[in-house]
């Protein structure tokens, strides 16, 4: 029998980002996507920025997302207009009732934070409820080898990624993969979604630890990892 999605994954928020570089503090985002997904995976709302970052594009960057300096500053909104937005915008959609999806969402909701810092922008204080793919397919299939990109991931649950680093790409495949994971372990996860964030507040911690022992036995005996989760 084919199993039928659970009431709380049928219409998703999901966000992402394409940045200057690997540091969620110090990184600048150059694109964004916000959108709603319906029951399908498709998004029946959609919302995309090209951002002027301030800042020039380093080209190792440029080479994964495709966006140059020149592009950014010719067509992009300034960075201060395009942060407001994004927040705005999610904000309306977690005020509607509907869990908002990031993957890996340490990094880009820490960067949004930052962002908004920078701008002085206002930021709001809790973002609930968020779910995170990478945490919770870490949790339900614990043991999987393998890696655990989003582009891995979606691959693993059939999900289809034809444009990989593209925000909107990869936002709308992150929901795809987090409606799959709902479906198949539905009965591995609480049935009430802001339930479902608190629980990977703790996952994200476990998580961290044991890769924190993992490298500490087997490389670094002084590393450290952040368990903190939705937003460091």
């Amino acid at each position: 029998m084919k199993l039928k999605i659970p009431s709380w994954s049928e219409n998703l928020i999901v966000f992402d980002t394409e940045t200057t570089g690997v540091s969620p503090t110090t990184a600048r985002i150059v694109s964004a996507c916000v959108a709603l997904i319906d029951v399908t995976g498709q998004p029946v709302q959609r919302y995309d920025w090209l951002i002027d970052p301030g800042v020039p594009i380093p080209d190792a960057a440029s080479k994964v997302h495709g966006i140059t300096t020149d592009m950014a500053k010719n067509t992009g909104v300034k960075a201060a207009t395009g942060i407001t937005q994004i927040i705005q915008k999610i904000r309306e959609f977690l005020e509607l009732g509907f869990a908002l999806v990031v993957y890996n969402a340490p990094y880009d909701l820490t960067l949004l934070k930052y962002e908004a810092q920078r701008h002085d922008v206002d930021f709001p204080i809790t973002i609930k409820p968020v779910l995170d793919p990478l945490v919770i397919d870490k949790h339900v299939d614990k043991y999987r080898r393998g890696k655990r990109t989003l582009t891995a991931v979606a691959e693993h649950y059939g999900v289809n990624l034809a444009d990989a680093h593209d925000a909107g790409a990869d936002a709308i495949a992150a929901g795809q993969v987090l409606q799959q994971i709902a479906i198949k372990y539905q009965t591995h996860l609480p049935d009430e979604v802001q339930n479902l964030h608190d629980e990977q507040v703790r996952w994200s911690k476990d998580q961290a630890a044991s890769f924190q022992d993992y490298m500490r036995r087997t490389k670094d005996s002084s590393f450290t990892a952040s368990g903190s989760w939705p937003i460091r």
